[in-house]
């Protein structure tokens, strides 16, 4: 690849590389091959666990040129957190020894390739995803973008440091207890955190499954909203996906604060209480109600998150691994997983600590109705040497004000408000309940004084296909499903009214006739594909088959294969076996 023939900024943006891409002054080829070299400058850092190298990214360079360029996220590249799946690359959630070689993308990845952005690598995390800190992994501690010896939070540390080092437009992130927001406010940054459910997690390696959330981490709330627009929507083969649609843009009817003063923690407690006040006076000036409250419900909420028997929930993710490999774990982590697996979390234990929970939810949901929450989003920060002194606690204090979102089951996201120091950034977090997204957004562009233009960029219109042959999974035309931005959605059957034939070409394939009385169902798999792609998938069909609507069992029409009625002449009917896998 030649060198880009002008200067490429640090932050990488959506709206400068598609302004770039649109103008033909730039190719994504030329900012890969800048992002491979940052990498590289980088190395030290310990930003990667598997770095952006040419090689791997090529085929996705390749397929941007069988799509279309208006695409919303069409050549830009973005990292992924190495707990998500990248299909063919090694998943390590952090440890080496529990590797393992995905052969599909994590549901998210799949709809941020279907909508043209570039993987370019896997980034280092607190092994297990379990940390704050940004300290506990093996492939080395993730430096901070802006003040090497400074932790750079955890446990999505490489994310928010590729975002932050111009080495990805944008990155994932998972959360569970913080780790998709602490990162983003030391190092300067919007972190994303949808409402649970909102962003399938089927792909990623559990923490806690049932608080677990996918996130992002950009320079502005716009580019995060963009992203949010891609990811968001019900995934039919995960049990935690929901469907969680946005709602129109409007502010809060009220900010909460907390009233009591907070206490902050590490070397520079003094300057995040600074900090923290500073950014209080900046919200009071916001053109919208500020009543204070208690934080107690709140601090009670986060007490469970490792007071309580969700740690267990950790084990049972896990523990079978531990077990299995003693020793290759970093100590302090394995020391926090072992917790999970103690007599203390008992049956009786679990159903107080729901019923607790559920006690804590109802109040919540009553305080924040059309209501937002701000708090810090970290309890203080440390020099990556004093972490070694105090591990645990120093990952405690760092969560205290943000442990308690998943279990409450908020929607948040972290903005930058200002530095504690110099080049040392601090940053607050907005909460509000499931489904409230619209809510915390307009508040933090108030906060920010940034702009919320309306959301151009709309997530790529799919539709159904019915596949009953050579292209299900495990067949040799899968691939053409997958070339063409398809996702597997589920298995189905036909409506009791199709004959199936075993047509006489090389190699052989299944043909569907409809039949004006009788028939017989027949088990098929539904794909979504991007509407942008059917034609071009259309045109490789060839004669007898071809497209056109398949009744399903349950009465609905879906696009899918069917078979001309001169086929039936010299053909095997094969309806007796119920389907295509079930001939041998």
């Amino acid at each position: 690849m030649s060198k880009p023939d002008m200067n490429i900024p640090r932050e990488l943006t959506i709206d400068w590389l598609q302004t770039q891409y649109g103008s033909g002054k730039l190719k994504p080829e030329q900012v890969i091959e800048e992002i491979i070299c940052r990498s590289r400058e980088d190395e030290g850092m310990n930003i990667w666990i598997t770095p952006p190298v040419l090689e791997r990214i090529k085929p996705y360079l390749d397929r941007l040129k069988t799509m279309d360029t208006s695409l919303p996220l069409w050549g830009v590249p973005f990292a992924i957190k190495d707990n998500i799946d990248v299909a063919g690359t090694p998943t390590t959630a952090g440890c080496l020894e529990y590797a393992y070689v995905p052969d599909r993308h994590a549901a998210v990845v799949e709809r941020l390739l279907n909508a043209g952005a570039i993987p370019v690598g896997k980034t280092n995390m607190d092994q297990f995803a379990t940390g704050l800190v940004g300290t506990r992994s093996p492939y080395g501690e993730t430096h901070n973008a802006r003040s090497a010896e400074w932790i750079s939070g955890g446990s999505s540390s490489g994310s928010a440091v590729a975002v932050a080092r111009g080495q990805a437009a944008f990155a994932l992130g998972t959360d569970t207890a913080g780790s998709g927001r602490v990162p983003a406010a030391l190092n300067r940054l919007v972190g994303y955190k949808p409402s649970l459910g909102a962003w399938s997690t089927k792909g990623v390696v559990p923490a806690c499954a049932s608080l677990d959330c996918v996130t992002v981490f950009t320079h502005s709330l716009q580019e995060a909203r963009i992203v949010d627009v891609q990811m968001r929507g019900l995934e039919s083969s995960d049990p935690w996906s929901k469907e969680i649609s946005r709602r129109v843009d409007k502010l809060p009817q009220k900010l909460y604060l907390p009233k009591n003063p907070l206490t902050f923690f590490g070397p520079l407690a003094v300057e995040y209480r600074k900090a923290w006040d500073a950014a209080v006076q900046r919200v009071e000036r916001l053109e919208l109600p500020v009543e204070y409250i208690d934080y107690d419900l709140f601090e009670e909420a986060a007490a469970l998150l490792y007071d309580g028997p969700w740690v267990a929930e950790r084990w049972a993710s896990v523990g079978g691994f531990i077990e299995s490999s003693p020793g290759v774990t970093v100590p302090v982590t394995e020391q926090i997983l072992r917790s999970g697996n103690s007599d203390k979390h008992d049956a009786p234990s679990v159903f107080t600590a729901i019923h607790k929970l559920q006690e804590l939810r109802m109040i919540s949901n009553k305080l924040l109705q059309e209501a937002v929450l701000v708090m810090p989003t970290c309890g203080g920060t440390w020099k990556r040497s004093q972490i070694e002194a105090e591990p645990i606690a120093a990952n405690s204090d760092m969560g205290r004000y943000t442990n308690h979102c998943n279990l409450l089951d908020l929607c948040a996201v972290a903005v930058p408000a200002g530095d504690a120091v110099a080049e040392l950034p601090f940053g607050i977090t907005l909460f509000s309940l499931s489904g409230n997204e619209h809510l915390i957004e307009n508040a933090a562009a108030s906060f920010l004084e940034e702009n919320l233009p309306p959301l151009e960029a709309k997530r790529q219109e799919t539709m159904l296909v019915a596949v009953c042959g050579l292209h299900m999974r495990g067949y040799p035309l899968e691939k053409q499903m997958l070339e063409h931005g398809s996702q597997f959605i589920g298995e189905s059957h036909t409506a009791e009214k199709y004959q199936m034939l075993k047509l006489p070409t090389i190699p052989a394939k299944p043909g569907l006739l409809k039949k004006k009385a009788g028939g017989s169902a027949f088990a098929l798999e539904l794909w979504q594909m991007p509407v942008a792609s059917f034609g071009a998938f259309a045109a490789l069909i060839p004669a007898p088959l071809g497209i056109g609507k398949i009744e399903l069992a349950d009465g609905t029409e879906v696009s899918g294969f069917i078979c001309e009625g001169y086929a039936e002449e010299g053909a095997e009917d094969i309806s007796a076996y119920g389907g295509w896998r079930n001939l041998r």
